[in-house]
């Protein structure tokens, strides 16, 4: 069975709405990579060392990262002399088999819930990534699964953040703990805890601020939220998402990488990833961060934050492939 045909037989359980989601979202990466790669493979026919060179300039273009770059090239090298390929076109689904390699991972893409009683989700990352936004639509996706959820507007110190939760809040139908601007993070989320206690809620998803105004160490901050949260609730915070965005690429992946090793970070949410080329920082962050990408923002409405899904990811970016192939073989029979 070719390459193409498993990857179309292993999305043919998947729902076509999600799928859709994914396709659209990573329009502009798919142009720019994956169509990229499809020229160059027409235009030099052989595999010589300037189609290693101009490949590898793709993936890098595209954010894949320079050192997972270096080693995939080593790979399809190594494929191309074992299997003794001649012809660019048939390294086409070797490559796309190693990147499906590249995003897959041992961990688990599920959010860990808390079966039976309160899950507590706290948010990190820094201002202007989407972090606020992300809370809004993950809110809206577990109440629509039934779920009574709260939010708890922990960022007291950027201007606007907790008017900017409330909004969310009204627009989704959930209520907002809150302090005022400049209060104790700290303060805000033992409320928060104590009210979702009250309230029976399943799921409290907890804002927290991205820079602090005074000369008091983020991380510091932090490890106090920590403290409180888990005199409340033992084995809380069950996530720690960090939001990144994803037009920032190789920036958000210092970031992740800052910020991740001193936060207790067990999962990142890729934001943007529809407004970038550079779809291809998913590898990137999967391969060099111990971390999981958990959801991926695929465009602008309230259900376009999506479970990140690998195989859907790859099958997103090729379709026109799998078509392709498709006719291709329908042409020789």
């Amino acid at each position: 069975m070719s390459f193409f045909k498993k990857l179309k037989e292993s999305i043919a359980t998947k729902t076509e709405t999600v799928t859709s989601k994914f396709k659209e979202g990573l329009e502009k990466t798919r142009k720019g990579f994956v169509e990229k790669v499809t020229d160059l493979i027409t235009r030099r026919k052989k595999i010589d060392e300037e189609f290693y060179e101009e490949l590898e300039e793709i993936l890098i273009g595209a954010d894949v990262g320079v050192t997972t770059v270096m080693n995939l090239i080593d790979d399809l090298r190594e494929e191309v002399r074992k299997r003794r390929i001649e012809e660019a076109a048939d390294l086409q689904p070797i490559l796309s088999e190693k990147l499906i390699g590249l995003l897959r991972g041992d961990e688990e893409n599920d959010i860990r819930l808390n079966q039976g009683g309160l899950t507590v989700i706290l948010f990190v990352g820094v201002n202007g990534v989407g972090k606020t936004t992300t809370i809004g639509k993950l809110a809206h996706r577990y109440k629509q699964q039934g779920k009574k959820v709260l939010m708890a507007a922990g960022d007291t110190f950027r201007a606007g953040a907790i008017e900017q939760l409330e909004v969310w809040g009204e627009r989704v139908g959930v209520d907002v703990i809150k302090h005022q601007a400049g209060s104790d993070p700290a303060a805000v989320m033992f409320d928060a805890v104590q009210a979702a206690k009250q309230r029976s809620a399943d799921i409290l998803l907890c804002d927290t601020a991205g820079r602090l105004q005074n000369k008091t160490n983020l991380m510091e901050e932090l490890n106090k939220i920590f403290r409180v949260i888990q005199r409340e609730v033992p084995d809380a915070p069950h996530e720690v998402l960090m939001v990144l965005d994803a037009t920032t690429g190789q920036n958000a992946l210092s970031q992740a990488k800052l910020f991740g090793e001193k936060s207790g970070v067990t999962g990142l949410v890729l934001t943007k990833l529809d407004g970038t080329a550079k779809g291809g920082i998913v590898i990137a962050i999967r391969q060099e961060l111990n971390l999981p990408v958990k959801f991926v923002g695929l465009g602008e409405k309230m259900d376009d934050l999506q479970q990140f899904d690998s195989e859907q990811f790859v099958h997103a970016l090729f379709a026109g492939l799998i078509q392709d192939q498709e006719k291709e073989q329908q042409a020789e029979a």
